[in-house]
């Protein structure tokens, strides 16, 4: 299992969770109460879990293409088909409002 924790204007968002059966994402109660903006029309704001066999369209966009894509897989010797491993590693401080930080999770 692997967790990252999501900023939007780096507010704690909510949390993005990667396992066995796919993917889930649940908005903070917090941010929730307080913050009337989603982080995509695919995620409105709700209090349920959204789940999926793929990594949601939304985080999926964040993470580089192309040249920058290769040069991230090369450098740090990643696999271009694990998403979640490439959201984790390039979006810490990405372009736009959104940020992505690893959760560590003990085994």
């Amino acid at each position: 299992m692997r967790k990252a924790e999501i900023y939007l204007y780096n507010r704690f968002a909510g949390i993005l969770i990667e396992d066995e059966n796919g993917y889930s994402f649940e908005y903070d109660k917090e941010y929730l109460a307080n913050t009337p903006e989603r982080l995509s029309v695919n995620l409105p704001l709700q209090t349920e879990k959204f789940h999926d066999k793929t990594l949601f369209p939304f985080f999926d966009g964040l993470i580089p293409e192309g040249w920058l894509l290769e040069i991230a897989t090369d450098n740090w010797k990643l696999n271009p088909n694990d998403r979640m491993g490439l959201l984790l590693a390039c979006c810490r401080d990405c372009i736009g409002a959104t940020s992505v930080r690893e959760v560590k999770v003990e085994s």
